[in-house]
């Protein structure tokens, strides 16, 4: 298997795993790999009256660091812009926050550990 589609399959397990989480939680999910101009926001939940916009990071081991890691400065300006892009364009009537979700399988354990960050970014 190529990197490049590990990569891939890694990624939509986490983003199901995710959502799963999330909808345990009570989050009502509305949509997920949202496409703008600058780039892809994992899911988009509703709780109680607050949009958020979760990005999603998973690893299978911590060769790369931990998965909260890769939400760089440049992850995090893309992200608000998509965010932005995707308010303007359906222009809900609620607050809204940026989480993020950082889950990690390390190898030879069972189940992965998930780290929630509630709202990790300021726009």
């Amino acid at each position: 298997m190529s990197p490049d589609l590990r990569r891939q399959r890694i990624g939509r397990w986490g983003e199901d795993y995710a959502a799963r989480y999330l909808q345990e939680r009570g989050d009502e999910l509305l949509a997920r790999n949202v496409r703008t101009p600058y780039g892809e926001i994992d899911l988009v939940t509703r709780r109680g009256n607050v949009t958020v916009f979760v990005e999603v990071k998973a690893r299978t081991g911590t060769g790369y660091g931990l998965p909260e890691a890769a939400v760089t400065p440049a992850k995090q300006k893309h992200l608000l812009q998509s965010i932005q892009a995707y308010w303007l364009a359906h222009e809900p009537e609620t607050d809204w926050q940026v989480d993020v979700i950082a889950i990690l399988l390390q190898p030879g354990e069972k189940e992965p550990h998930l780290e929630h960050f509630e709202n990790a970014l300021n726009g």
